[in-house]
């Protein structure tokens, strides 16, 4: 069964259910089962290592010990179980350093039931056993894929696509930034996990326990919402992170003047909010010269403090960072001086509205290095594929279109189509005389909208609507021609 059919499967039962209202809520009932079902997969694997300290759940609440059965629980006795499992794993005895269990009594801190029907509970965890396997080991290379999948299904569920980043796009990054085994990477605006995944991808197959052991205490995420942490963790475990080090929590809750050298990170890769407004008590955790309510750029002052000296980030960022240099935009050109001066941004992708139809935005993705002056920054504009007019859920952006910029980025010469810059080098003096607007260098070809008088707008209406309506008498008269010819 394909993804979108099976998450259609659980979403046709939930429905059914007087508890559950949005697919917020849906998506919230979906993961904290499967998180179950996953984790309970993995204790079987750990049962069989030397280390093994016992049952990381208690027995009876173990996903095999309730779940599994078809026949099964049920009805009023499943809901009050349910109540007893979450007020178990919510209170979990930590007291013996089991790091495991930290981990699931933080994901079920703020993770509800909403589900009022036993029966259709059952039915839910019955679907969910009859399509997901996560211990047959022929089926073990699917796991990923098959949790991204979900990942991609659910973006189209309200709110999930906020936290969801095209995996093309998170791929890039982490390929271009080109993190190593041992060094620490931080998503501090992680979301489902996707910049770490790629990050454990990218860097290939660990083939040793010390190996696995480094990259376990290496990737590191903090995210504030209750639901893509738990989507997050999830993710993590299913790529072979025993314990995920994603902390639940405001990554700006906590004053820049804190961090010490320990804190800091080789590698940054993310996909900050952006659009957003903090309050008050938010900003003054940052330098003056930072404070603003813009969250994307609170982000950016956070990350640049966090890295270590010739620590690199891969950044996405909306083009609203880009031009915003005016008098109530001064941060985001204090941030750009900076860049250019002390955390040597080198280049700029711009991308067009790969976010769609959940977002309707352009954005760009930063490289810099910090601790070295940048000599000049490439700006390289990707155009939507020959004959794509934009990306959409059934045909959304894939790896392949990020060729082009690959190919570019070997050997890295302006481009100019129709007169216009595709790619072009911009000196640090260029930019400082372009007064750090951003946005000039290599921009989408915007097509010029043609403002009409009132009553030509009129007539220009009037004329459209006839030509509509002509078309429609000539469909009409084809389909009654039609209905005449089978008749006779």
């Amino acid at each position: 069964m394909a993804m979108s059919a099976m998450i259609k499967s659980l979403e046709d039962i939930m429905r059914k259910d007087a508890g559950l209202n949005g697919d917020a809520q849906y998506i919230e009932q979906i993961t904290w089962l499967l998180f179950l079902k996953a984790f309970d997969a993995k204790e079987m694997e750990w049962e069989f290592r030397a280390d093994y300290r016992g049952s990381t759940i208690p027995e009876d609440y173990r996903w095999r010990d309730w779940a599994d059965d078809k026949e099964g629980i049920t009805g009023d006795a499943l809901i009050k179980f349910v109540d007893e499992l979450f007020d178990k794993l919510k209170k979990l005895d930590v007291s013996d350093g089991d790091l495991r269990k930290f981990v699931v009594r933080n994901v079920f801190a703020d993770i509800n039931n909403y589900m009022k029907s036993g029966i259709y509970l059952r039915q839910l965890v019955n679907r969910i056993n009859e399509k997901v396997d996560f211990i047959d080991a022929t089926q073990k290379h699917t796991f990923n894929d098959l949790y991204e999948g979900m990942l991609k299904d659910l973006q189209s569920a309200g709110r999930a696509g906020e936290f969801y980043t095209p995996r093309p796009v998170t791929n890039f990054i982490v390929e271009k930034i080109d993190p190593k085994l041992g060094e620490t990477v931080l998503d501090p605006a992680c979301g489902t996990g996707g910049f770490l995944t790629s990050t454990i991808a990218h860097m290939g197959s660990i083939t040793t326990t010390e190996k696995l052991n480094t990259l376990q205490t290496t990737i590191f995420g903090w995210e504030k919402k209750p639901l893509p942490y738990l989507l997050g963790m999830t993710n993590l475990i299913l790529h072979d992170i025993e314990v995920p080090q994603i902390r639940h929590q405001n990554s700006l809750n906590r004053p820049l003047s804190d961090y010490s050298a320990k804190d800091r990170v080789d590698v940054i890769v993310t996909n900050p909010p952006f659009g957003g407004a903090e309050d008050v008590a938010i900003k003054q955790n940052f330098p003056s010269e930072f404070q603003t309510s813009e969250t994307a750029d609170l982000f950016m002052a956070l990350i640049m403090n966090l890295l270590k000296d010739k620590g690199r980030c891969g950044i996405v960022l909306p083009d609203g960072f880009m031009f915003g240099t005016e008098p109530e935009s001064k941060v985001k050109k204090t941030i750009k001086e900076k860049l250019l001066t002390e955390y040597g941004l080198h280049t700029i992708i711009r991308l067009p509205q790969v976010f769609k139809p959940y977002a309707s935005v352009n954005t760009n993705l930063l490289f810099f290095q910090k601790g070295v002056p940048s000599r000049g920054v490439w700006f390289y504009r990707l155009d939507y594929p020959e004959g794509v007019k934009s990306f959409t859920k059934t045909k959304p952006m894939q790896d392949k279109h990020f060729d082009p910029v690959r190919e570019w980025w070997a050997d890295k010469q302006p481009i100019v189509v129709g007169g216009k810059d595709k790619a072009r080098f911009f000196t640090a003096d260029e930019l400082v005389e372009l007064n750090y607007n951003f946005d000039k260098c290599c921009p989408f070809p915007h097509e010029e909208e043609e403002i009409l008088e009132p009553a030509d707008l009129i007539t220009h209406y009037q004329a459209e609507r006839a030509e509509l309506n002509a078309n429609i008498d000539h469909i009409l008269a084809d389909i009654t021609a039609m209905l005449e010819v089978n008749e006779l």
